[in-house]
């Protein structure tokens, strides 16, 4: 690549929060107001729900003020690899972020029903972008991507040790 040539500032992120977004709207809409079916009413309800605000709470705190805020913009613009901070704990923040805040609200409606779009909100994470982002981040930044995947998580923010 050319000096001035740098990886996408947005890349594919607009287009995957909008689909995960779609999804749990439409599961939402679905399960909860047109099939109003597998809504819990008990104590369960009560404790997806306050797990629900606290997932919320922690998807803001992972995009906005883990991600957003770590200049990874300065970082993408200049051709450097950011490894540090949030970047240590998890490849995608933002997106991982989205996806926390999203199986969050899905634990509000407090049903049963919408429990598995947490898991096809990360499956269509976890495909689009292991068929761009990293398929960028590969080709640009080789070897260390490589070594840097095997010690970072893609979606779940851990700290591996």
């Amino acid at each position: 690549m050319k000096n001035k040539e740098h990886l996408p500032i947005f890349g594919i992120g607009p287009f995957l929060v909008a689909g995960m977004a779609l999804t749990t709207a439409i599961a939402i809409v679905l399960f909860y107001y047109i099939f109003n079916i597998g809504t819990l009413n008990s104590f369960t309800a009560m404790l997806l729900c306050a797990a629900g605000v606290v997932l919320i709470i922690t998807g803001v705190d992972v995009w906005f003020i883990r991600a957003v805020r770590s200049n990874m913009d300065k970082n993408i613009k200049e051709n450097r690899f950011k490894t540090t901070a949030i970047y240590a704990w998890v490849r995608n923040p933002m997106y991982s972020g989205w996806w926390i805040l999203f199986s969050g609200v899905s634990l509000l409606w407090h049903n049963i029903l919408l429990l598995p779009v947490i898991f096809i909100n990360w499956g269509i994470m976890t495909i689009v972008l292991k068929n761009t982002e990293e398929k960028w981040l590969h080709n640009f930044y080789g070897q260390e991507y490589e070594d840097y995947c095997k010690h970072v998580n893609r979606c779940i923010p851990w700290k591996r040790s």
